[in-house]
C-alpha cells in the first residue's frame, strides 16, 4: 500500500523581492518564531552579496541552491536481520530543504561575524560551488556511491 502524499504548506512570497524561495529561506532562517528578526538577517546577506558579488541576490541564491542539494542519499533499510545503507534518488521537495538546510548549519557554524555576513558568504561560496554545504552534499554522494552495492534492497 502506497502511503497519501501529504498536502504541503504554500509558502507565501516575500514582500521584497516577491520570491518564493527567499520567503523561504526566512522562514528556515528563523528561530523561536522571530521573522523580523530573520528577515533583517536574510535581507542583510542579500545587500551583502549586492555589494561584494556584484550580482543578483535571487540568481545566487537558486544557484546556491541547486549547488547544495544532493541527487543522491542513504536510507538505512532493515533486511533479514542486518539494517543496509541503501542509496535512493531524492525527491526535489526534499532536495531544496536539505539545500536550505545545509546552507543555513554552514553559515551558523561560522564564527565571530553577524549572520547575515555569514548567510551571504555561505550562499556565495554555494554558488560558486564551495563552501560547507557543498562538500556534505558531495560526502552524501561518496556515501551513496560506496555503498551502491545495496541499490537492489530500494523498495
Amino acid at each position: 500500500m502506497r502511503r497519501k502524499v501529504k498536502n504541503r504548506n504554500i509558502v507565501k512570497p516575500d514582500f521584497a523581492h516577491k520570491s518564493q524561495k527567499v520567503g523561504q529561506l526566512i522562514n528556515y532562517t528563523m528561530k523561536d518564531g522571530k521573522k523580523n528578526t530573520a528577515m533583517k538577517c536574510v535581507y542583510g546577506a542579500f545587500d551583502i552579496i549586492k555589494e561584494k558579488a556584484q550580482q543578483d541576490p535571487l540568481d545566487v541564491l537558486d544557484l546556491a541552491l541547486r549547488n547544495a542539494g544532493p541527487t543522491l542519499e542513504v536510507r538505512s533499510r532493515r533486511i533479514g536481520g542486518a539494517t543496509y545503507q541503501v542509496p535512493r534518488e531524492v525527491r526535489p521537495e526534499r532536495r531544496q530543504a536539505m539545500a536550505y538546510r545545509w546552507i543555513l548549519l554552514a553559515a551558523r557554524a561560522r564564527k565571530g561575524v553577524p549572520m547575515a555576513e555569514k548567510l551571504a558568504e555561505e550562499l556565495i561560496a554555494a554558488s560558486k560551488n564551495e563552501g560547507e554545504a557543498v562538500k556534505k552534499k558531495e560526502n552524501t554522494h561518496k556515501m551513496a556511491e560506496a555503498n551502491r552495492a545495496f541499490a537492489h534492497f530500494a523498495w
